[in-house]
């Protein structure tokens, strides 16, 4: 099974931009090209840079959220800050609690990210006993990069069976 860890987490907002995902939530090389193409659209439009700016961190935020029956995909920071009221953008409640944390590494944030949700949703969720994902945010935290690679964590809300 992948390493994880367990941890309490105090609740936190992710103020992000976002993209409903139109691939099946099944169908996983289509969502990871929806993602990818997401991810360099903002990075590329300074969207993100624009986050950035108003982050409390340096971490980057890579949320996924039903929202209305929709799957919503979004380039986040941890701020307290709004964003520019010419840009539309959606504050992300992350509530106290256990969180499943994941940890991993790969050569781009795109790689890691997927990384993280195969191990998180395909190895560990599934063979938990003691305790269960029942909805709500979860993210990919890109934290740095040491020795070529991007580094960083999988978030995921969880209770206990």
């Amino acid at each position: 099974m992948a390493d994880y860890t367990l941890e309490e987490k105090d609740s936190f907002t992710v103020l992000g931009f976002g993209t409903e995902l139109q691939s099946e939530y099944t169908d996983f090389a289509g969502l990871n090209k929806e993602k990818s193409d997401f991810w360099q659209a903002v990075s590329q439009d300074g969207r993100l840079d624009t986050l950035k700016a108003l982050a409390t961190n340096d971490y980057i935020f890579a949320v996924n959220e039903a929202v209305n029956n929709k799957l919503m995909h979004y380039a986040g920071v941890m701020t307290k800050a709004s964003a520019p009221e010419e840009v539309e953008s959606r504050v992300i409640q992350f509530p106290k609690g256990e969180y499943l944390v994941v940890k991993g590494e790969g050569k781009t944030a795109n790689e890691l990210n997927n990384k993280l949700a195969g191990l998180a949703f395909g190895q560990v969720l599934p063979e938990a006993k003691n305790f269960a994902y029942v909805g709500g945010p979860n993210t990919t935290v890109e934290m740095g990069q040491r020795n070529g690679l991007v580094f960083g964590e999988m978030w995921i809300p969880v209770v206990r069976k």
